[in-house]
């Protein structure tokens, strides 16, 4: 598939499709799988509580909600492929991070989950045909298809480790 146009996603979206380049998921694997992977178990474990200023996600935090938001954006791409006709309900990343408990959380455990969801999205992406890819739906209000969805995927972590890199001093 190529890359998403602008038809096939919303507007707040866009800054994740900016981050990727590549025509298709297969090449964004190939280009950012390992290194988003990567970026995130080298982070020194004294460092996974720190948050650069008040009421700011800790590191910790942020790696809960780049986890979760993947999931839910796979489910996402999992329902328009199976021609769900109800538009998706968007999700509250602030309340989501506040009922995650990642504080109480192994990190070592986290990365570990973090490699399968990875792993997990990038087959149910494989597993799709090129007709599912252009699935077309709704979800937070916008439109939204299976192939931006994967874009947005990557995107959206690579946007995380911008935010981690720039504010964070990672």
């Amino acid at each position: 598939m190529p890359r998403p146009s602008a038809t096939e996603y919303g507007k707040p979206h866009q800054t994740y499709i900016n981050y990727t380049s590549g025509k298709d998921y297969s090449i964004l694997v190939q280009q950012y799988n390992e290194r988003i992977i990567e970026f995130w178990a080298a982070i020194p474990l004294e460092k996974i509580n720190y948050a650069y200023g008040p009421d700011k996600w800790t590191i910790k935090q942020m790696f809960q909600h780049v986890i979760d938001t993947e999931r839910i954006f796979a489910y996402r791409a999992l329902a328009l492929s199976r021609k769900e006709p109800a538009a998706l309900l968007g999700f509250d990343e602030n309340e989501y991070a506040k009922n995650a408990t990642a504080a109480n959380r192994n990190w070592k455990d986290m990365l570990v989950e973090w490699r399968v969801v990875r792993q997990s999205t990038n087959l149910l992406f494989a597993s799709f045909t090129e007709e599912q890819n252009k699935s077309l739906g709704t979800a937070s209000g916008f439109p939204i298809s299976v192939n931006a969805l994967g874009f947005i995927i990557f995107g959206h972590a690579l946007h995380h480790l911008h935010i981690l890199k720039e504010r964070y001093e990672i």
